[in-house]
């Protein structure tokens, strides 16, 4: 009972944070969950929570959703969570090294990234074979850890600038790839009575936390913005140390 009232709170911060931002609450609440329930409770939990708070992201900004950015993103991260739930099997045991070894991605990306904003300076833009390698790679972590929004974020924050359109946009590549990791976990019978229990549970919770997400949201200045996305991005390279 004590660890499910933990998770409960970890669901409810994380998921303030990715109504806010459209990216970091899973990767925040992943290595905290799994140490608490479990990984074959906490993933398929998550990653359904995933995609109920990106509705209701999508659902208010439907409009601002970059068209072509969004099928470019889905389509290339596809063929890695593909290939990502593929792999995820010959790597039983040996997760909380490809955690730390994301971690450290995330680190490196988030100071650069911190460094320029701080420095006014504007990301540049990517080539075509860095962008379509970095939403490749974004895939495979995802598909195995549900865990690639950092990678993401990095290359959205230099396609999308606006804030709207970005979190818009990332919302709706989460609904449409997480769907995909979700067939995955049913057909691998994460999905338990205990486990459908405590998603009931987390659901109310998520209902709580979009309220809460969405009034800071609008409060936020995209100066603002853009430093807590950074921020966030360092909390979650972080986080992964902790698996």
């Amino acid at each position: 009972m004590r660890n499910n009232i933990i998770f409960e709170i970890i669901v409810f911060l994380s998921n303030i944070v990715q109504c806010v931002t459209g990216f970091a609450g899973t990767v925040l609440a992943m290595p905290f969950s799994v140490i608490t329930v479990g990984y074959g409770v906490a993933k398929p939990i998550l990653n359904v929570l995933g995609i109920a708070a990106s509705v209701g992201v999508v659902a208010s900004a439907y409009r601002s959703i970059n068209k072509k950015e969004f099928l470019k993103i889905v389509c290339v991260m596809l063929a890695g969570i593909i290939a990502g739930m593929y792999l995820v099997t010959f790597f039983a045991g040996s997760e909380a090294l490809l955690y730390k070894l994301l971690g450290g991605v995330v680190i490196a990306f988030a100071l650069i990234n911190g460094y320029q904003f701080l420095r006014k300076k504007e990301s540049k833009d990517m080539n075509g074979v860095w962008s379509f390698l970095l939403l490749a790679v974004a895939g495979v972590v995802h598909g195995m850890f549900v865990c690639g929004g950092p990678l993401l974020v990095t290359y959205a924050s230099v396609k999308l600038k606006d804030t709207n359109e970005f979190r818009a946009t990332l919302s709706a590549v989460w609904i449409v790839l997480n769907t995909v990791i979700l067939f995955g976990d049913v057909r691998a019978g994460y999905f338990t009575g205990n486990v459908i229990i405590l998603l009931a549970v987390s659901l109310a919770v998520l209902a709580a936390a979009v309220i809460i997400g969405n009034i800071i949201s609008k409060r936020l200045s995209k100066n603002v913005f853009l430093c807590l996305t950074y921020v966030l991005m360092l909390i979650s390279g972080v986080s992964l140390f902790l698996k």
